[in-house]
């Protein structure tokens, strides 16, 4: 296996919550929700930069397809990061996302590692680390 992620799928419990969520408060482009014709289809998908995707599909979606039984959501299965180029930056990531409708879980902070970091989770849950980190090379 090529070590590559191409697409992270969230589960949501409102897609159309969700969806408003990372389009008008984040600012992510995307056709909106497609595949409704079809049982468990309706999905978004969002493209984000190094050709990476963002799919969010209904949590009973996402059980019903991996016949996985549906289980009560967790912020602390896993976060996503977003890594950016100055502590300026998080700040303004940060008060975009609790304008947007996000819970700031923690304030933007100096971290351990010599960054500044802060976090926030959407709607349903999902953590997401808001980074600068001046020893990582991640904005290419």
């Amino acid at each position: 296996m090529k070590p590559r992620i191409t697409l992270v799928t969230l589960g949501v419990n409102d897609l159309e919550r969700a969806v408003a969520f990372y389009r008008d408060g984040l600012g992510l482009a995307t056709k909106g929700i497609v595949g409704t014709e079809f049982e468990n289809g309706a999905v978004a998908f969002f493209d984000l930069e190094g050709g990476l995707k963002l799919a969010l599909w209904p949590r009973a979606s996402l059980a019903a397809d991996s016949r996985l039984a549906l289980q009560p959501p967790s912020s602390t299965e896993f976060a996503l990061a977003h890594n950016v180029a100055s502590e300026r930056e998080v700040d303004a990531v940060l008060d975009e996302a609790a304008r947007a409708g996000a819970r700031i879980v923690k304030r933007a902070q100096a971290t351990f590692y010599g960054g500044y970091a802060g976090c926030f989770t959407d709607p349903d849950g999902h953590l997401w680390e808001v980074a600068y980190n001046p020893g990582l090379d991640t904005l290419g």
